[in-house]
């Protein structure tokens, strides 16, 4: 009896508080990541982050991996995961959110959906773009450019070169994510993100180190409840929490995660960081959500014939 209620899944009810909840956490890390900023190194947050999350990770594994299953990854793709998809990406968003407020971070960085899309058309065989979805990925270009044009350019240089490099960090984690799409669709989740947390902090150390001088760091109460809330609930509540429902809901309705978050990180920074919201910033996210909705409408319709129970990626822009 408790065996075929397990197998049932979650109620409609359950699916959508879930849903609502990761969208809440991944709509507000942008913000804390910023806050955090103001009292501790840049490289070296975002590395505690993720020596905080590895190590509970680390902790929770065992468990999480019996009742997942799956194969141990390789150790190269493990490495590949956490530098593309931690380090690199992570890295560079910390870095750019001293520059860009939090809220256009997270919509510029919201073409990650558009970028993977792109890179499995080449590199994932059935995954091949029709006009449609061309379309979407040139006008979420086009949103991009608008932003540029207009809220980067109003900040001054530095953020026109900031939001440039910016864009190279979804790119990074789209990367990894077509790198585990094509050599790891039988692994377990669980111990793939582990060990992705533990390379990735450990690379974000490497570098943090010799360049950040770490007697600048104040732990205030901000700064230690925002480590706190990024580790725990922005990393490993959120994706347990995702992986979970990736069990029992397709993975093209989670999709929808990626329309809200940036307008959610959008108001929060408006609401609590006291940063711009302007007409080109509306517009531009716009043209930009647009895109992703294109540039996603295939998959979601294959997603439906394909029950995404063991993929070990995200297709959503938290952070």
């Amino acid at each position: 009896m408790n065996h075929a209620a397990s197998r049932a899944g979650p109620s409609p009810l359950v699916v959508a508080l879930a849903v609502m909840i990761l969208c809440g956490i991944w709509g507000s890390t942008w913000f804390v990541i910023k806050a955090g900023l103001r009292d501790l190194p840049v490289l070296s947050s975002a590395a505690t982050r993720f020596t905080l999350a590895a190590l509970v990770f680390t902790l929770l594994a065992p468990l999480l991996h019996r009742r997942e299953g799956g194969e141990r990854p390789a150790w190269w793709l493990s490495l590949g995961m956490g530098l593309l998809n931690f380090a690199i990406s992570y890295g560079i968003v910390y870095m750019a959110e001293t520059v860009i407020p939090s809220g256009l971070t997270s919509v510029l960085w919201a073409v990650f959906p558009m970028m993977t899309a792109a890179l499995a058309h080449r590199f994932l065989p059935g995954e091949r773009l029709g006009a449609r979805q061309w379309l979407g990925f040139c006008v979420g270009l086009g949103g991009v450019a608008v932003l540029f044009a207009t809220d980067l350019r109003r900040i001054g240089g530095e953020a026109l070169w900031t939001g440039a490099f910016l864009l190279l960090s979804p790119l990074s984690a789209a990367a990894g994510q077509v790198l585990v799409k094509r050599h790891g669709p039988a692994v377990s989740a669980t111990l793939l993100n582990r060990n992705g947390m533990i390379v990735g902090a450990t690379a974000l150390w490497l570098v943090a180190l010799p360049l950040e001088t770490q007697s600048s760091a104040t732990f205030t109460g901000q700064a230690v409840a925002g480590l706190a809330y990024l580790a725990l609930v922005g990393t490993v509540v959120s994706f347990g929490l995702y992986y979970w429902l990736l069990r029992y809901v397709d993975a093209s309705r989670l999709s929808l995660i990626a329309y809200v978050t940036p307008a959610l990180a959008l108001w929060l920074g408006w609401a609590a960081g006291d940063e711009p919201l302007t007409r080109s910033t509306i517009g531009g996210s716009a043209l930009i959500l647009l895109g992703i909705a294109l540039a996603l409408g295939r998959h979601r319709r294959r997603a439906s014939d394909h029950a995404p129970s063991s993929t070990p990626a995200s297709n959503t822009p938290d952070r």
